[in-house]
C-alpha cells in the first residue's frame, strides 16, 4: 500500500498561479478599462461613425442593425471578431482600422480617429 502524502505548499502555490494564468481577460479588471478614455464621448461618436447600420446597441442612437453581433454586453466577450484578443490596445487598433487587423473581415476602415478609438473602446469596454 502506497502513503499518499499532502500537497505541499509550493505544489498548491504553482497550481493556484497556473489556473490565474489561464483566466480570460474579462476576469481581469484592470485590462477592461481604457486609460484617459471619455466613455460618454465613445456611445456618442457609435451614433456619429453609424455602428447601428450593422450593430445593434441598446444605448446608442438608431443601432439597431443585424448585419454584424450586438455590442450590448462588449466588456464581457474575450475576442474581437473571434479571432483577437478583446484587449483596450487591440480593441482601439481594430477600431482604426479592422481589415488591417483581420483580412477579410466584413468591418470597415471607418475613418476613426485615434481620439475617437479610445472614447470609442472605452465605452464598448463598458458595458457590461
Amino acid at each position: 500500500m502506497v502513503a499518499l502524502c499532502p500537497p505541499t505548499l509550493p505544489v498548491l502555490t504553482g497550481l493556484l498561479l497556473l489556473l490565474t494564468a489561464c483566466a480570460p481577460p474579462q476576469g481581469r479588471s484592470e485590462l477592461r478599462t481604457v486609460a484617459g478614455s471619455a466613455p460618454e464621448r465613445g456611445r456618442q461618436l457609435m451614433a456619429r461613425y453609424q455602428c447601428g447600420s450593422c450593430h445593434r446597441a441598446s444605448e446608442v442612437f438608431a443601432a439597431g442593425g443585424q448585419l454584424g453581433p450586438s455590442l450590448d454586453r462588449y466588456g464581457q466577450r474575450s475576442y474581437i471578431a473571434g479571432e483577437l484578443p478583446n484587449t483596450p490596445e487591440m480593441l482601439q487598433r481594430w477600431l482604426l482600422d479592422p481589415p488591417g487587423l483581420l483580412p477579410g473581415t466584413a468591418m470597415p476602415r471607418m475613418g476613426v480617429s485615434e481620439d475617437d478609438a479610445r472614447d470609442m473602446a472605452g465605452y464598448l469596454l463598458s458595458l457590461h
